[in-house]
């Protein structure tokens, strides 16, 4: 009872700072206030919740957020809003988290239905009214995810994409972060129609404390690219969610480059409702305990409920000097969902005897005609292989870096796009580069 007492109290405390979006249609309002119920019946969660066990969320439920000082100076400061600068891609720029139409490219340059959601959230009647919420309250069963439902009932600011076709061009969503203590909630919805093809591209740290939620409806046929770049900055703290719905032989890619960053969590939940889909979810990451404190978590929930399905969750972490990374990853196989092919792959390099790697792998399969799997590595760097390297006159840092990039590989090659592969590979050599340079 003390427990959830104070679950309680510490939700209250909470919400008083918080305030839902007024001059809204009726529908938004409902959804909303839905939103903000599911949010009190769970309450926020604390480390004993099972699926926070191993990333204390205190942090992300304080009243106020802890201050971050944006990165203005030294090598990494000018990695910001160009690092997709060689792909055609369409701009649109949020600065802590609030939308700069000014420093935005103008949306129709990508053939695309493109809003803020405080404008299609006024309307009476919009597409959106089918997507805001839905996946969210669908993503809550049958793990709670009360930070999701407070995005959702006090989101301020986000986009409303929708694809009818194949976009022109990519859409890039380009983040700056310049307040020390800004606090940021943003909610996107996606909606991607039958053959429609959309790429989505993100980078820049949010704000010093973000929420960030995206609702994506992917119907028969569509396809949706996303590549998210989190980094260079060390001290933001970063929550995000990824919920997708996918319809008959559709497509999900979605890959994420972490590099530093305090605290980052990032949740996918994936629903598969149509036969011969497919899923992909991969991430690669890189923390280093000398530069600052780091713990990098991803959590992945994948539901089969069609048949002859494909999943793929392939996650890569690099880690040193105290560095903590995290993966909790599930398939859940529903009875209807004969002939699915299911695959999880969480591995870590760890580069000295001071960092953490703390992996859950799940399985839940009810039907009997499968083909699933999943594995959980940790380990350390091939000394032979790093032996052969040095032989042939390449120095030892170096000859670490090649082979960390070799251990990456696997994760990177889940982006589909070649030139996005070359932008990814490209940027982590750089890193590297810079740290050693010093």
């Amino acid at each position: 009872m003390a427990v959830a007492q104070s679950r309680t109290d510490q939700t209250e405390v909470r919400l008083e700072g918080l305030s839902r979006p007024t001059g809204e249609a009726a529908w938004a309002s409902e959804a909303r206030a839905g939103a903000e119920a599911r949010l009190r019946a769970m309450g926020l969660p604390s480390w004993r919740d099972e699926y926070w066990k191993f990333t204390n969320p205190r942090e992300l439920v304080l009243p106020e957020a802890p201050r971050a000082t944006p990165l203005e100076t030294g090598p990494e400061a000018d990695q910001g809003p160009e690092m997709f600068a060689e792909i055609d891609r369409l701009r649109l720029v949020f600065v802590d988290g609030v939308f700069d139409a000014e420093a935005s490219d103008a949306p129709e340059m990508a053939g695309l239905e493109i809003a803020r959601l405080s404008e299609v959230t006024a309307k009476d009647i919009h597409w959106a009214k089918d997507l805001l919420g839905v996946l969210e309250t669908r993503g809550q069963d049958p793990v709670a995810r009360p930070l999701a439902a407070l995005n959702t009932a006090f989101a301020t600011d986000g986009v409303v994409i929708r694809a009818t076709t194949k976009a022109a061009r990519p859409v890039h969503i380009v983040h700056r972060h310049t307040n020390p203590s800004s606090d940021a909630i943003l909610h996107h919805l996606i909606w991607v129609e039958p053959e429609a093809e959309l790429t989505l591209l993100e980078d820049g740290p949010v704000s010093a404390r973000c929420n960030t939620a995206m609702e994506v409806e992917i119907e028969a046929g569509g396809a949706f690219h996303h590549v998210r770049i989190q980094g260079p900055e060390v001290q933001p703290r970063a929550l995000t969610h990824m919920f997708s719905r996918l319809g008959k032989e559709s497509t999900l890619k979605s890959f994420t480059l972490t590099a530093n960053g305090i605290l980052t969590r990032n949740e996918q939940i994936v629903e598969i409702t149509g036969d011969d889909a497919v899923v992909h979810v991969a991430g690669a990451a890189m923390g280093d305990g000398a530069v600052g404190d780091f713990l990098h978590d991803d959590t992945i929930f994948i539901t089969h409920d069609a048949v002859n399905c494909e999943s793929r969750q392939v996650f890569k972490k690099v880690l040193r000097n105290g560095a903590t990374g995290v993966f909790q990853g599930k398939i859940l196989v529903k009875q209807i969902a004969q002939k699915t092919d299911g695959y999880q792959m969480s591995q870590s390099l760890l580069l000295d005897g001071d960092s953490i790697f703390q992996a859950k792998p799940e399985l839940e399969i009810y039907a009997d005609d499968v083909a699933c799997s999943h594995g959980s590595t940790t380990g350390a760097i091939d000394e032979t292989a790093l032996f052969y390297l040095r032989s042939r006159g390449v120095p030892t840092p170096e000859a670490t870096d090649l082979l960390v990039l070799a251990f990456l590989a696997e994760a990177i090659e889940e982006i589909e796009d070649e030139d996005l592969r070359g932008v990814i590979i490209d940027l982590l050599e750089g890193w590297m580069l810079r740290r050693r340079s010093g």
